[in-house]
């Protein structure tokens, strides 16, 4: 196990102006309460449902860490639209004593913004072959997807990941999970917003579970999206009886 991660914690600011509105989103009112959030494992997973504010959660983390807000590694510096919260002002990531050799924030929502910045890059000096050998463009969205962390992301890196399975089916997210084992092996470290009990299954995880009143730890057999699966899978007819019927 690697011991000297990359990002071990994050706090907000004690002097932060709380007029913005992220100081209403649960998470943030949590982290206020709690002064700092331990990141103890190489793959921690953010989880919650809609509106808890995972995904502005990671993308404050990325931007405070110095990623560009709309995905790439930190020397990606392009912007298609303003639409990032101001939250990574407000936020301190504590850094581990050890710097990363790679790292990459890669997040669904602005995935086709970040391939045509890369086409555009490649225009320039060729890149490419870090990517797979072909424009993301020229694949699918879940193929691009998943040849960008299989041929650009190299170890020894952070990679935040904001709901990858957006892209990928089943069996696509069986093999990212595998390249995540694959990296975590090389020394890497990885913070994952998901919805996906495939993804969330990962041995040795730290699975958060962001609610209106807590942040908690949580086993992965006590999570939600593992238990509705689970019941759903067990009795499709009885689940979708109670929820089709008038």
């Amino acid at each position: 196990m690697f011991n000297n991660l990359f990002i071990n914690g994050i706090s907000i600011r004690s002097k932060a102006d709380q007029n913005s509105y992220v100081f209403d989103l649960p998470v943030v009112r949590n982290l206020i309460k709690m002064e700092r959030l331990e990141i103890d494992h190489q793959v921690t997973f953010f989880v919650g449902e809609n509106g808890t504010g995972k995904s502005t959660l990671l993308e404050a983390i990325a931007v405070a860490y110095g990623f560009n807000a709309e995905g790439g590694t930190r020397n990606f510096n392009f912007s298609t639209e303003q639409t990032h919260s101001d939250l990574y002002r407000h936020l301190i990531v504590s850094k581990g004593v050890q710097r990363p050799d790679d790292g990459f924030f890669l997040r669904a929502e602005s995935f086709y913004n970040l391939a045509s910045e890369i086409d555009k890059l490649d225009q320039i000096d060729p890149l490419l072959n870090y990517y797979g050998g072909r424009s993301l463009h020229a694949q699918s969205h879940g193929e691009s997807f998943l040849s960008l962390v299989l041929n650009r992301f190299s170890g020894n890196g952070v990679y935040i990941l904001d709901e990858p399975e957006a892209a990928l089916s089943p069996s696509r997210q069986m093999t990212l999970l595998a390249a995540i084992d694959s990296l975590v092996k090389n020394k890497s470290q990885f913070l994952i917003a998901t919805h996906s009990p495939i993804l969330m299954s990962y041995p040795g995880a730290a699975i958060l579970m962001l609610e209106e009143d807590d942040i908690c730890l949580t086993p992965y057999q006590e999570t939600e999206h593992f238990l509705l699966t689970k019941q759903f899978l067990n009795n499709p007819q009885k689940m979708l009886k109670y929820l089709l019927d008038d």
